[in-house]
């Protein structure tokens, strides 16, 4: 009797895609670890270790990891599935615009900064955060800013600097936002908070333009009051924390939803303030 010959078994050609997809993973946990532990607020730091680490245990961290790369995850939360591309040809979905610009794009700029300005922030004089719009520095008017004026303090200038070094590096648009407390304001220059943040993004605008030479058109000034306060405008130290500037860097996913625009090219734009002048704040 002849004997049924047997089929080749067919060979997976797709298995490294699985010790790839790990390995991605792990390099993905190393950096944010590294990134965590270089943070000058060790209690965010600590939270940030945490949060990988239960990722790792309860398998999640493929998926947040797949989802950043476009794909999904595959079985177990192990491999990367594919889309079918032509002629049968697995390809990775298209990058996620949104995943890709808000953990690559300043990443550079946010770990530059966060090194050059480790003084300034330890000593609670500036914050900086990275937000779906960019790469965000909040100057303390303590620090910054005589109370109720819109002078920049010279001996700040220094700090400032460093910020416009990072600027020149970068093509991207930068938005100075005016902030204030809720604590109304009416002297003989300023008849209300509107006005006062105004003034304290303008002021800024011009030192950047003026004395560090960053590009007008890359500029542009918001006046917010206090209509978006970072803590209660209850405590004295919510108030100090609310009185600000901040330089955002925007990035392409931010100042294209800002402006509608479909290219990352910054339009000369007027100082205005951002709300009615009504005379409360």
């Amino acid at each position: 009797m002849a004997r049924k010959k047997k089929h080749a078994a067919h060979e997976n050609h797709e298995r490294w895609l699985v010790s790839y997809a790990d390995f991605i993973t792990l390099l993905f946990a190393f950096f944010v670890v590294m990134f965590a532990s270089s943070q000058a607020d060790k209690g965010k730091a600590k939270q940030v270790s945490e949060s990988v680490q239960k990722a790792l245990e309860e398998g999640q961290l493929a998926s947040v990891v797949a989802g950043i790369l476009g794909g999904t995850p595959g079985e177990k939360g192990k491999g990367n599935a594919m889309l079918k591309g032509p002629g049968g040809v697995e390809v990775a979905q298209p990058v996620k615009e949104v995943g890709r610009q808000y953990l690559a794009e300043l990443m550079p700029s946010l770990e530059f900064l966060s090194k050059e300005l480790k003084s300034e922030i330890a000593a609670g004089k500036m914050e900086i955060k990275l937000e779906s719009r960019g790469l965000v520095l909040s100057l303390k008017e303590a620090a910054f800013f005589p109370t109720g004026e819109d002078t920049i303090n010279t001996a700040t200038y220094a700090s400032i600097a460093k910020i416009a070094d990072s600027l020149k590096q970068i093509p991207n648009p930068v938005r100075l936002e005016g902030h204030t407390d809720s604590v109304p304001i009416h002297n003989v220059r300023f008849k209300s908070n509107w006005e006062l943040s105004v003034a304290r993004g303008i002021t800024m605008l011009n030192l950047l333009k003026d004395k560090y030479e960053i590009q007008e058109t890359r500029l542009a000034v918001i006046g917010y009051a206090d209509t978006r306060p970072m803590a209660p405008n209850e405590t004295d130290d919510g108030r100090a924390h609310n009185r600000r500037v901040d330089i955002v860097i925007l990035n392409k996913i931010g100042y294209e939803v800002e402006s509608g625009a479909d290219t990352m090219k910054a339009t000369p734009a007027p100082a205005a303030a951002h709300a009615p002048p009504a005379a409360h704040h």
